[in-house]
């Protein structure tokens, strides 16, 4: 029988279609992977092409080489420069200045390389600098939020193979964001407690989503996710805003998004996917009813017009079934 589930968290709703579920092994990508060189010589993310990218605003070197590189987005959604102002149009249209940052980040020289293939040491790298990224911006008063994340694969978004991560840094808080701060403030004064802290010990004690865990994080499948293999990496550690993490926690991170991304590339074939790091807005860095985490999106399914037109997720595999395929030992 179908069923509704909501996500205590972002107040969502799903609907899990088991009349027409199927079996976690039946999303198995059945396309081959494409077979790519380390070295692209069309590649503007690769070494030697350096001059291809805008100029770059941070690297990382190992063994007088670089193995992370920052450089502004090329096509940047937002850029530095705007003057940061806004005008009404007619008492009705309003309008900013796009003012912000889009920075690329080039996760390794090695051009046929991904997260799954990578070694914990260049992952860590990569959240390191994810980090470094984030506390500068925190200090930038014209900005109130920024967002990390990885689109791998077409269905995902991306453009170029190379692998890379972006960061776009906002004055404006989406309306998304908002609702999640609402939210997570509404259980709050409801239960006094964090709704996401709450999650980990129950999600702990019934066992049935957990796909990992250690001393650290929890890695679940939610029990309202929105699509086949959605997965959220929780810390322990009550913490609002990603910002606020040690270089040692960011490598912590790193080991546990590098073990879930490695399980998804071996038994499902390398899907492409999208993670997103969700944050507290700065201002609210240090709040107690919200709870940063990172959520992954296998792109497995594509959502239709029902899903666009009601904002409800139809989704055809059980989070329990799912959690149980991906389990890391």
């Amino acid at each position: 029988m179908p069923e509704f589930r909501q996500n205590r968290a972002t107040k969502n709703w799903v609907i899990v279609a088991t009349e027409r579920a199927r079996r976690p092994h039946d999303f198995l990508v059945h396309e081959e992977m494409a077979t790519l060189p380390e070295f692209d010589p069309k590649c503007p993310f690769c070494p030697g092409n350096e001059d291809m990218t805008p100029p770059e605003i941070y690297r990382i070197v190992c063994d007088s080489k670089w193995s992370v590189r920052v450089v502004p987005n090329k096509f940047s959604a937002l850029v530095p420069d705007a003057e940061l102002r806004r005008e009404m149009k007619f008492q009705f249209f309003r309008k900013v200045a796009g003012y912000g940052f889009h920075y690329v980040i080039i996760e390794t020289p090695i051009h046929n390389l991904t997260i799954a293939t990578m070694s914990e040491e260049q992952v860590c790298d990569i959240f390191k600098t994810y980090l470094k990224l984030y506390k500068d911006l925190m200090s930038n008063p014209n900005i109130n939020v920024a967002i990390i994340f990885r689109n791998n694969g077409k269905k995902a978004g991306t453009s170029l193979e190379h692998p890379h991560s972006q960061l776009i840094a906002s004055p404006i808080v989406p309306t998304h964001i908002r609702h999640l701060l609402e939210e997570a403030t509404r259980y709050y004064d409801d239960h006094g407690s964090c709704v996401f802290c709450d999650m980990i010990s129950i999600e702990e004690y019934v066992m049935e989503r957990v796909v990992y865990r250690d001393d650290d994080f929890l890695v679940i499948e939610p029990f309202a996710s929105i699509s086949p293999f959605e997965t959220w990496i929780l810390p322990r550690k009550h913490n609002a805003c990603f910002g606020n993490i040690s270089e040692e926690e960011a490598c912590r991170t790193a080991k546990v998004v590098r073990l879930v991304l490695k399980q998804l590339y071996d038994k499902l074939n390398n899907p492409d996917y999208n993670y997103v790091i969700h944050s507290s807005p700065f201002k609210d860095a240090n709040e107690e009813f919200y709870h940063w985490y990172i959520q992954i999106l296998p792109r497995l399914t594509i959502p239709a017009g029902f899903e666009l037109g009601s904002g409800i997720y139809i989704t055809t595999a059980l989070p329990e079934e799912t959690a149980k395929f991906l389990k890391i030992n």
